[in-house]
């Protein structure tokens, strides 16, 4: 059987899709690193709501494919970018997902960490930046989840220094039941945060970041880094105190950085590995008996198709994600809150669908199969 794809210039090329999956097993949670993938939510495609309504969210499929991910050991992290925080998923929806989904947690002896940030606002001085994070810290840790304190749209446009953002983020480790996870979320991901940590100089940010997780002993659990420079991060990994770990964000470079080097290495909290999920919990396995060279060439392969969903306007790399589980058979659907499966061209879809088979990701290729070429359909390819 053969698919026929689009290229950006309107013609066809013939795909020959691979006949069975790659072998993968579901596991007990690692010994060498720790792993989050940051998880998408499933929209409920029957609602009567436009982009500009709250989400509707389908959340017993939502919910199942948090099943999956903890079934193959790794850990969720919940209502972060992936979710479509501020690109579709409100407040109040990722307040319920957090209930939902730490509950679940509970119940299968799944790890979680849940995303803490400012977005019931568009602005507003610091104190009542200070006071959205507070209300979002009560919900986490009321829920039972490990919190992971989340880049603020609202702090970067208030704050007028460094001094800001370690008056807020201070208070917050001081107020906090137990150690966190500080997120430093860069501009590649969301314009909006440009300059965070109270300047637009990486150097003097980094010192910032730094000087706050000092003065905080005990308190950060580890700093996970999504600034797309591999450099950077392992500079700023050796420099963080002892026990205080170095959590990459880098879908880029993910695979290097989570190997290590003579100095140390990474955990992983990742959209990446939302759909790369059962791939990356064996690749780690690999490493939990010492086996890197046997982790590089499960992973290495990967980063182009990580690469292709997080391109330029990389904020929008969940319309990828979304599609991959659909065709991975986790949800029914292609559909996303906010109308977001319209952010990517159909080539885009179509090359990520390539990618993603040449890698075995999809559980039943036949399906995947079908579904492509539905999807294709729609919009005229007779593939």
């Amino acid at each position: 059987m053969t698919v026929r794809l689009p290229r950006a210039d309107g013609t066809l090329r013939t795909y020959e899709p691979r006949a069975r999956p790659l072998a993968v097993l579901p596991g007990t949670p690692f010994t060498s690193r720790t792993v989050f993938a940051a998880a998408h939510v499933v929209a409920d495609p029957y609602a009567d709501v436009s982009p500009d309504s709250p989400a509707a969210v389908d959340w017993d499929a939502t919910l199942a494919f948090r099943r999956h991910l903890w079934s193959h050991g790794l850990g969720v992290a919940e209502a972060m970018d992936t979710a479509q925080r501020g690109m579709g998923l409100d407040w109040a929806g990722a307040a319920e997902l957090i209930r939902r989904s730490a509950a679940e947690a509970r119940g299968t002896g799944g790890r979680i960490a849940c995303g803490v940030g400012t977005d019931q606002l568009t602005g507003g001085t610091l104190a009542e930046i200070r006071a959205a994070y507070e209300e979002q810290l009560a919900v986490v840790e009321e829920a039972g989840a490990q919190a992971v304190l989340m880049a603020s749209r609202a702090l970067a446009a208030t704050a007028t220094g460094p001094e800001d953002y370690l008056e807020i983020y201070g208070h917050l480790l001081r107020q906090s039941a137990e150690p966190v996870i500080l997120h430093w979320l860069g501009p590649v991901f969301d314009p909006a945060l440009r300059g965070y940590w109270g300047s637009a100089d990486l150097d003097v940010a980094t010192g910032t970041l730094l000087e706050l997780v000092a003065a905080h002993p005990g308190k950060v659990d580890g700093v996970k880094i999504s600034l797309l420079d591999a450099g950077r991060e392992a500079e700023l990994r050796r420099r963080l105190p002892r026990g205080v770990r170095c959590y990459t964000g880098d879908d880029f470079h993910y695979p290097e950085l989570i190997a290590g080097d003579d100095s140390g290495f990474s955990h992983a909290l990742l959209g990446v590995f939302d759909p790369l999920g059962p791939l990356a919990a064996r690749a780690v396995r690999a490493l939990d008996t010492g086996d890197t060279e046997g982790f590089r060439a499960l992973l290495d392969p990967t980063v182009e198709l990580s690469r292709h969903l997080f391109r330029p306007p990389t904020r929008f790399y969940k319309t990828g994600v979304v599609l991959l589980a659909w065709l991975a058979g986790h949800q029914s659907h292609f559909a996303m809150v906010g109308g977001l499966q319209s952010a990517r061209s159909l080539p885009h879809l179509a090359r990520a669908y390539e990618l993603a088979d040449g890698l075995g990701l999809f559980p039943d290729p036949g399906l995947a199969e079908e579904r492509i070429k539905n999807l294709l359909s729609l919009y005229g390819v007779n593939a």
